[in-house]
């Protein structure tokens, strides 16, 4: 069944009325991308005449042109153009966990209306590349995503708003503490917790980096402007026991106060140069053309009743995991790997395993 998908676009209109043509972003993504002009109107699928007239539009609109185009240099954008982008890409970001958690209900919608009554898996995890791949891979099973933190998908799990609930795991000491929260949430009489992806985190940063950034030690130093994650995410618990246990206080953090919801959008940020480094995904610095330094590697887990493992739509969707299609999927991403990818486990032996 064909899938619907919600995304943002941009609109520019000035009190006038006038309004600029919804290519130029593109084209101004792929001028940025490409670094000709020639090159950059024919990805966007326009003529080379075309694209200097809406250069020459957006010049108009905004009072300042938009790309520089040098003889033989071929062309880059403008202090203003780049920020243009940049704005856009932390928008979408932004937006992407709530547009997909919509576009999720407008499926099941459709799909209930075509088919009838049908078996939904409700999905409660935190926003991540791997998640994201899983309605591509479940095409029997409806999949009712909305995304959350770790400790509202558990909750959501416990009070039976949700039939599988995300968490994440850090390997090592660093995670003792996080692991201690998962105890009174993750009952061995009650859970069982399916393995799923073992990604890496840590700090992203400007390409070369140029200020020298080696650890989470050297966001103590009030030349680096740091942007965080949420308080509630599983990256943000990761990132406060990496600097316990570096003995650097937040407190000596600038920008620690400064949050954003993905890795995406803590990416777009430090790739915009409103920050010198974030902390997140090694896949979220790559999508963004940022260089990453490694600093802790962390099991996604997944937590069901177990009393459902019996259900179709629960086999279905084990199924889906231990196939090689998905699993081969989650090894294209940067520092993402399958780790005992749909194996059925004990809590117990979980958190125990892990230290």
């Amino acid at each position: 069944m064909q899938k619907i998908s919600v995304i943002p676009s941009w609109c520019f209109r000035d009190e006038a009325g006038n309004q600029l043509d919804i290519h130029l972003l593109r084209l101004l993504e792929a001028v940025y991308r490409r670094g000709k002009l020639t090159l950059a109107a024919s990805d966007v699928g326009i003529s080379y005449r075309h694209a200097w007239n809406l250069l020459r539009q957006g010049g108009e609109f905004f009072g300042v042109p938009l790309v520089e185009m040098q003889r033989g240099r071929g062309a880059r954008l403008s202090l203003l153009g780049e920020k243009l982008l940049w704005a856009e890409q932390r928008a979408i970001a932004r937006l992407g966990p709530q547009l997909e958690s919509l576009g999720s209900e407008l499926n099941l919608a459709i799909q209930q209306q075509q088919q009838g009554a049908l078996s939904v898996l409700r999905l409660h995890a935190s926003h991540g590349f791997a998640v994201e791949l899983l309605p591509k891979y479940l095409h029997e099973t409806p999949l009712d995503l909305q995304y959350c933190s770790p400790q509202e998908s558990l909750t959501a799990l416990h009070r039976g708003s949700c039939d599988v609930a995300g968490f994440h795991l850090p390997r090592g000491k660093v995670g003792e503490r996080v692991r201690d929260t998962y105890q009174a949430l993750l009952k061995p009489r009650q859970h069982r917790v399916i393995g799923f992806i073992a990604r890496t985190q840590g700090l992203m940063v400007a390409p070369g980096n140029p200020l020298g950034i080696t650890g989470v030690a050297s966001l103590a130093d009030k030349s680096v402007r740091f942007v965080n994650r949420q308080a509630s995410s599983g990256t943000r618990s990761l990132l406060d026991c990496l600097l316990k246990e570096a003995a650097v206080s937040s407190k000596k953090i600038r920008g620690f106060e400064i949050e954003e919801f993905t890795h995406s959008a803590v990416a777009a940020y430090v790739a915009a140069g409103m920050a010198d480094c974030g902390f997140g995904v090694e896949a979220a610095a790559q999508k963004f053309g940022l260089d990453f330094l490694p600093l802790a590697i962390e099991d996604y887990l997944l937590a069901c009743h177990h009393r459902s493992l019996e259900e179709p739509r629960l086999c279905a969707f084990l199924k889906a995991l231990q196939g090689e299609p998905f699993q081969e999927a989650v090894k294209r991403l940067p520092g993402y790997s399958p780790s005992q990818c749909g194996e059925v486990m004990r809590p117990e032996d979980v958190l125990m395993a892990k230290k």
